[in-house]
């Protein structure tokens, strides 16, 4: 059962598929201009967001270092490129996504360094206390049961690890918020069906960021879920928002 709202926002509403099967096809179906729409629609400013995200970890010195919702692996090369960890082990549900993302790796000779693997956030493959830190960057609105993937993470992450999530928010101040809801509500939708051909993609993104529990509501939720010491920083003017926690 659905506890939050974005839970039940899903990318077709007609289907009767569930949603993270839906968030699978979906991202499927663009994986082959993710990584050109994700610079466009934000102006390359995505990729300022990650590094911050990313250097939230840098007092913990991560060595093993998991990314969900990994999707084409940029947070998973940013993180390795950062932090020069061990190891980073992204996981995501989109086949399509994955096999954009190892090419990626692969072009960059991380194959010793990083692996992206097939997985879900709600069931994550490894034994407890199996991480140092653990990023989700723009990923956790797609959870089907955003309070048990949550849980599922703290119970992967080591004592003294540390959660780090990247995730779209809306800003506060008035006269931008008029300029981010028509960006959001036509303009990257239009965007979308022009260059991925896929309209809906880019409506559910407008649709599952309205919905989502956002800045102090995040961080009670974190710490509903069992994390410590959470906190969130917004980025440009609130657009985006960074939250950590720890176990």
């Amino acid at each position: 059962m659905a506890q939050y709202a974005h839970d039940t926002i899903v990318p077709d509403k007609g289907s009767e598929l569930e949603k993270k099967e839906q968030v699978a096809n979906m991202f499927d179906s663009i994986a082959g201009r993710y990584d050109f729409l994700n610079r466009f629609l934000s102006v390359g400013t995505d990729i300022g967001w990650r590094k911050k995200a990313i250097r939230e970890l840098k007092g913990i010195n991560p060595k093993h270092v998991l990314d969900v919702a990994t999707g084409t692996g940029d947070m998973a090369i940013l993180t390795y490129s950062i932090l020069k960890p061990s190891r980073v082990t992204g996981i995501d549900i989109s086949p399509g996504m994955l096999e954009i993302g190892r090419k990626k790796v692969a072009a960059k000779g991380l194959n010793d360094h990083i692996e992206l693997l097939s997985g879900d956030s709600e069931t994550i493959n490894f034994p407890n206390d199996s991480f140092d830190a653990i990023t989700v960057a723009f990923g956790v609105r797609n959870f089907q049961d955003l309070e048990k993937g949550l849980k599922e993470m703290l119970r992967v992450l080591r004592p003294g690890g540390k959660l780090v999530v990247l995730e779209f928010s809306r800003p506060s101040n008035f006269f931008f918020k008029g300029i981010y809801n028509l960006y959001m509500n036509v303009l990257a939708p239009a965007f979308g069906r022009m260059f991925a051909k896929n309209r809906k993609a880019y409506r559910y993104l407008n649709d599952s960021v309205q919905a989502f529990p956002e800045r102090q509501q995040f961080t009670n939720i974190l710490k509903s879920a069992g994390y410590r010491n959470t906190f969130y920083k917004t980025l440009s003017l609130g657009i985006c928002s960074i939250y950590c926690g720890s176990k």
